[in-house]
């Protein structure tokens, strides 16, 4: 019995699976670089500090993707060089960790120092919205609102406020 060989009537090349498999290479080359670009960007920190303030708000926020949010006002200057008009500088911070976040919103109106890192690149906003991820807090205070350079509340409502003495040398207005 003799074999009959019939050509390719159709002019095009049989595919042995290659872009199959050169899709799948790439497929898995991509996966694999977003995990690794993830957990870079979770695990590295290009910097770490302090930042203090009085924490405005602390939420729990996201459509798909819940995360935790927060914001501080920051008060520079403060004490007897803060002005009645100065307004502070808001710090948006957010907060992977489940005990700090219970600590911070038992200190939603209180002065705070938050330590923090900074993590530029987060692939997603499922892991935080913002680049700052705070892993501590302290509370400074023992009474919400106490603000910088804010004069001391009074237990009388038309009590007047002590205005400090000038210097002794200082020439009077």
């Amino acid at each position: 019995m003799t074999r009959i060989e019939v050509p390719n009537s159709t002019g095009r090349r049989r595919s042995s699976g290659r872009f199959g498999r050169w899709l799948a290479i790439l497929l898995l080359v991509l996966i694999l670089g977003a995990g690794l670009w993830t957990w870079l960007t979770l695990a590295w920190a290009y910097a770490e500090g302090e930042r203090a303030g009085v924490l405005q708000k602390f939420v729990r926020r996201g459509w798909l993707c819940k995360t935790q949010e927060g914001e501080i006002a920051l008060y520079y200057g403060g004490g007897q060089y803060m002005g009645a008009g100065m307004s502070p500088q808001l710090w948006d911070f957010s907060v992977r960790d489940k005990s700090v976040a219970a600590d911070l919103v038992k200190a939603v109106g209180h002065r705070v120092q938050l330590h923090y890192t900074e993590h530029p690149g987060i692939p997603t906003n499922c892991f935080a919205d913002t680049r700052f991820l705070v892993d501590r807090v302290t509370v400074t205070d023992k009474e919400p609102g106490d603000t910088p350079g804010a004069p001391p509340a009074s237990s009388a409502p038309g009590a007047r406020v002590p205005v400090p003495a000038p210097a002794p040398n200082s020439p009077s207005p």
